[in-house]
């Protein structure tokens, strides 16, 4: 990448520039949809500089992951906090959030899973099941401040219905999706939640924490 004239060049920015750069394009063309050369090529930057900062392109896509997962972590957990605090909305607001994602002309469907599906490589297929145990926690601790009697089943089965539901935006439409999912996912909070005070949630409604979509 050019570096001004009379400035330093600074490694960490550098990586940093290369991994912005180099995300968007790989998460639209596919980690194994284009090659080290069309890649530096469309980012601005050599052969030499991207191995420099990230050994391989293999070490860019673990890089990549990795802060992607990061992101998207704080954005549902911020879509979450946004909320207040009532269970239903909290999870209301998840799928409200994503719905939004859904909608985005540049979505491909979930990067992590995209990349264990495209990448049969250790590394990444452990990125990956980070990556849905963050989403996990997220949902069984919605779970759990809700009542269900089984906080950790309910957050698997609303892990199924996040990741179902990003399939099906990807590959069947994603007109309407996000707001199925929501509908399925109160529904079941609804059947799971305990009602020993007549019920632990209210009924609030969310129209969503609005923010940056993670493929920024």
């Amino acid at each position: 990448m050019p570096v001004p004239k009379g400035s330093t060049i600074d490694p960490e920015r550098t990586r940093a520039a290369i991994l912005k750069a180099a995300t968007p394009v790989l998460y639209e063309r596919g980690l194994d949809g284009i090659g080290v050369a069309e890649l530096c090529a469309l980012i601005g930057v050599s052969k030499e500089t991207l191995y420099r900062h990230f050994g391989t392109k293999d070490g860019l896509v673990e890089a990549m992951l990795r802060a992607r997962s990061e992101r998207v972590g704080r954005w549902l957990a911020d879509a979450v906090a946004a909320a207040g605090d009532d269970p239903r909305d909290q999870l209301a607001a998840v799928f409200d959030t994503l719905g939004e994602w859904f909608e985005d002309p540049v979505f491909r469907g979930c990067a992590m899973v995209n990349a264990a599906a495209q990448h049969h490589d250790e590394t990444v297929r452990a990125l990956t099941t980070r990556h849905l145990g963050r989403y996990i926690d997220l949902l069984t601790g919605i779970a759990e401040r809700a009542g269900a009697a089984d906080p950790p089943l309910l957050g698997r089965q609303l892990l199924m219905l996040v990741e179902g539901a990003t399939i099906v935006a990807a590959h069947h439409g994603a007109a309407g999706t996000g707001e199925q999912a929501r509908q399925a996912a109160l529904a079941l909070l609804s059947a799971a939640t305990r009602n020993d005070s007549g019920g632990s949630s209210g009924g609030g409604d969310s129209s969503g924490a609005s923010g940056d979509d993670p493929g920024d």
